[in-house]
């Protein structure tokens, strides 16, 4: 998906069809799947995800027809390879902390003469060799999104959105707000300064922006400056808004 735009149906479809997972969850998986979710977001460098748990439970959520999302371990070569080489269809890379670090890092998700990906036999080729044609098609057919959550990033964001890279921009709101020295995140108007900021970069550039939009003022100020799409649903806040209504309720049968 290419387009800064979407008719109404298409966005209300992508803002609340995407899922944010950060555990190697088989069964939310299948829910996902189940009520026509299209996009999962697996948070693996806050999450409990090794290389061999990773590489199977992509597979079983390609099989389910799940685009993946990976935020990968961290802003080096073999996180965003592995991630890839495993069948990710785009790539979230944290802690970018400049420009010149964003050119670096994002290198590692387009295979040369774009990038500078290095080449695996398996999984994404089918357990062969590649040809050209195909490390073309690779390019464009997979995503290199950094985020953008440290002061250095937003102070660069503009040559960051413009490299050729960089698919589209994350804004991550949350860390942006603490390393700004504003505290614990909330929607504000210096927050959605920062977002904005992001978005004309993204959109000068010709790029798509992405929101984890967990509030309705967030999935307001998404559709207004033309998201792509939003994460707005998060498997550990799912769990616990159901306990705690169980525990609301069971309080209020024994009053």
């Amino acid at each position: 998906m290419t387009s800064l735009t979407h008719s109404l149906f298409e966005a209300e479809r992508d803002f609340t069809h995407n899922l944010w997972l950060s555990t190697p969850n088989y069964i939310a998986a299948e829910i996902a799947a189940d009520l026509g979710f299209s996009r999962v977001l697996y948070d693996i460098e806050h999450g409990p995800f090794d290389l061999t748990k990773m590489f199977e439970y992509f597979a079983f959520c390609k099989a389910l027809g799940l685009q993946i999302y990976a935020k990968v371990l961290a802003p080096e070569r073999s996180a965003v390879q592995s991630a890839l080489d495993f069948g990710a269809d785009a790539v979230l890379i944290p802690h970018v902390q400049s420009a010149a670090d964003a050119e670096r890092v994002c290198a590692f998700a387009k295979y040369p003469p774009l990038g500078d990906r290095s080449v695996s036999s398996g999984r994404v080729t089918r357990y062969q060799s590649g040809s050209t044609q195909f490390y073309a098609e690779q390019n464009c057919a997979t995503r290199c999104i950094p985020v953008i959550e440290t002061a250095g990033a937003l102070d660069d964001i503009d040559a960051i959105a413009a490299l050729p890279c960089v698919d589209a921009i994350f804004v991550g709101p949350t860390d942006l707000a603490l390393r700004r020295g504003r505290g614990a995140y909330r929607f504000c108007e210096e927050s959605t300064s920062d977002v904005l900021r992001c978005v004309r970069a993204a959109k000068a550039a010709g790029k798509p922006w992405i929101f984890p939009a967990w509030t309705s003022l967030e999935l307001g100020l998404a559709r207004k400056h033309g998201a792509e799409f939003c994460f707005c649903i998060n498997e550990f806040r799912v769990l616990r808004q159901g306990m705690e209504a169980a525990t609301a309720r069971f309080s209020a049968a024994r009053s």
